[in-house]
């Protein structure tokens, strides 16, 4: 890859669920992700090319922060392969993509981000349903972080 432009400007972090969507935002700068909302998932099949309610939720998000990516956490195995949840990700973040454009939507790595904020939330004190409102928002935060670290990493190096 070799050395990478930083674009500076806000991003938005997605946890994807099955139930619930995580959204996260990081400054200008890309130093810092911080929670943002849970938004509860539209399960509906997408008819007369209605935006899903979820969707619609983050794109209010996008517009808010004015961010200039969204990146969205893509599940891969501890073996590094996909499986069946990657290609419903893909299909997600594809029409998110289609629906904030020219804004793009990245795909990152998302391996352990729920099970890692689910540790630093129980750490910190918050379990049961407490945690199972918060913990979307903090993988999305690990999701961001994750990705954000890594871009400074690229761009130094």
């Amino acid at each position: 890859m070799g050395q990478q432009q930083w674009t500076r400007g806000r991003r938005l972090g997605i946890d994807v669920g099955s139930v619930r969507v995580g959204v996260a935002v990081c400054d200008p700068d890309g130093i810092l992700a911080s929670p943002v909302a849970t938004v509860a998932r539209d399960q509906r099949v997408d008819t007369e090319g209605k935006t899903p309610t979820d969707m619609s939720e983050i794109l209010g998000y996008l517009r808010e922060y004015e961010a200039v990516e969204i990146i969205v956490g893509l599940p891969i195995n501890l073996a590094g392969k996909e499986g069946p949840a990657a290609v419903l990700i893909r299909q997600y973040a594809d029409r998110l993509a289609e629906l904030a454009a020219p804004v793009p939507v990245v795909l990152a790595d998302e391996r352990m981000s729920t099970a890692t904020a689910t540790r630093r939330l129980s750490e910190r004190g918050v379990r049961g349903r407490r945690q199972r409102a918060v913990v979307d928002q903090a993988a999305a935060v690990e999701i961001l972080q994750g990705w954000l670290d890594a871009r400074r990493a690229a761009v130094r190096g």
